[in-house]
């Protein structure tokens, strides 16, 4: 089968990496006033370096920074947006079956916009460095602007000047287009919207709570994908924007559980990013049957667990590539982890050995499906 020379390619990657164990002390000890920002940054432009030349010792086509600047795979981009100020929180915004994230949140105080941001900064060192290799720079998607502060928090009281809902989803909108056009003038072409929202609107339980609380989550979707589109509408043609859908992924936890049904047809039929990540490491994800509403995006199955160190049998993968290839063409098709290894800088379950070791059964089974 012809070679991707675009992304999402054949073997991806999500975004994060389990941090060395010499940034976590670092970042710890910024954290206790015992280093300086630029001793910190100094220390992460390291790893950093160190960590893309093991991405691309494994094959990457595509490389990341393994979100190792950040604390949270969210928060940190979205406080730092103008209008958005992060607090601390009595308990996190969704319960985890099992570790709890330290507790923090955010709410919009005024107006949103993109401004200076200083992912703008994170992303040129990474490009600086990649050589010839592309860059991947991943985001929270527009969607969790809204889902935190507005549908996970009880009480939500909008500011004055959003107290339209139409006109906070069209300032989320122009927020994120700034976004596109930032990161896309400073040289990225493939960026990821990462998105739990829609995780949670797959899970039964999640959303009988939410309708007893008045909140109408297909309404919540198809406004979601509306603003989605306005966002993409602003991307340029050579720029590549995926989208990465989890049920939550901490400390090998997670906080979500249902098959994809219920957001398919307005998601799958109707968001115009260029591909889908999507989990598929367990039967909380449920089958490939709603892939039958893909239009034309590519689709990279996540099949593989970041979850765990254990490595999944050959056979039994490109067995589920099949059966989802009944849905969408086997060329429309790709391999990745369900997620990243470390979503929060806690990090998951597993060495970073057992981490590349992951990825370079990823690359194996793609070599041979897609030959």
């Amino acid at each position: 089968m012809e070679k991707r020379t675009t992304p999402p390619f054949r073997y991806d990657i999500v975004g994060s990496f389990l941090r060395p164990p010499k940034l976590q002390k670092a970042r710890a000890d910024f954290a206790a006033g015992k280093m300086d920002a630029a001793a910190l940054k100094a220390c992460e432009d390291e790893a950093i370096r160190d960590l893309v030349a093991k991405e691309k010792a494994v094959g990457l086509l595509a490389v990341t920074d393994g979100e190792f600047r950040r604390r949270y795979w969210h928060l940190d981009f979205l406080a730092a947006l103008e209008g958005v100020t992060e607090v601390k929180a009595k308990h996190w915004s969704v319960h985890f079956k099992g570790h709890q994230p330290k507790a923090a949140t955010i709410q919009i105080t005024d107006r949103l916009g993109f401004g200076d941001h200083p992912f703008l900064e994170h992303f040129r060192f990474m490009k600086s460095i990649a050589g010839d290799t592309l860059v991947k720079f991943t985001i929270p998607s527009p969607s969790m602007l809204h889902l935190i502060p507005c549908v996970r928090t009880e009480g939500y009281e909008p500011i004055a000047m959003y107290a339209d809902e139409r006109t906070l989803f069209d300032a989320i909108a122009r927020t994120y287009r700034e976004a596109v056009r930032a990161f896309y003038d400073a040289g990225c072409r493939y960026l990821q919207f990462d998105d739990t929202s829609w995780g949670e609107f797959c899970d039964v339980a999640k959303r009988k709570a939410y309708a007893a609380r008045g909140i109408d989550l297909d309404h919540v979707a198809r406004e979601y994908v509306r603003m989605l589109n306005k966002v993409l509408a602003a991307k340029p043609a050579d720029m590549t924007v995926t989208m990465h859908i989890c049920r939550g992924n901490f400390r090998s936890t997670w906080f979500s559980s249902g098959g994809y049904d219920p957001i398919a047809e307005v998601l799958f039929g109707g968001c115009a990013v260029d591909g889908f990540f999507l989990e598929y490491d367990s039967d909380r994800a449920g089958g490939f049957e709603p892939l039958r509403y893909i239009q034309d995006q590519m689709v990279v199955l996540g099949l593989i667990t970041s979850k765990s160190p254990e490595l999944e049998s050959k056979d039994a993968i490109r067995r589920r590539i099949e059966e989802a290839s009944r849905y969408v063409p086997l060329k429309k098709l790709a391999l990745s982890p369900q997620c990243g290894f470390s979503s929060t800088e806690e990090g998951n379950l597993l060495t970073e050995d057992e981490q590349w070791a992951k990825l370079r059964l990823i690359k194996e089974i793609a070599d041979e499906v897609w030959a």
